[in-house]
């Protein structure tokens, strides 16, 4: 166990090593979706639910609104546009 995340989660909470790394892992997992992976995502899932498109596209702003997201890869040109506009 290497990873310094893995081994403070399993220290903190008393987990084993290999049930901390997994949970580390499944985090992880959960928020390196992109925007559009999480749209499609939770769209299917409310739909499911039986819930209208209206309620689902307020609902799904909200949360995007909350949520942090995996950053795209951007080109050279893309990094500087962000830096000198």
């Amino acid at each position: 166990m290497t990873d310094p995340l893995v081994r403070h989660v399993a220290q903190s909470t008393g987990l084993p090593p290999a049930v901390a790394a997994r949970v580390v892992a499944d985090v992880v997992a959960y928020y390196g979706e992109t925007v559009e992976q999480f749209v499609r995502r939770r769209h299917a899932e409310l739909r499911n639910r039986q819930h209208r498109n209206a309620e689902i596209w307020t609902a799904i702003a909200e949360e995007l609104a909350a949520r942090p997201f995996a950053a795209e890869a951007l080109s050279e040109r893309q990094l500087r546009r962000i830096v000198y506009g």
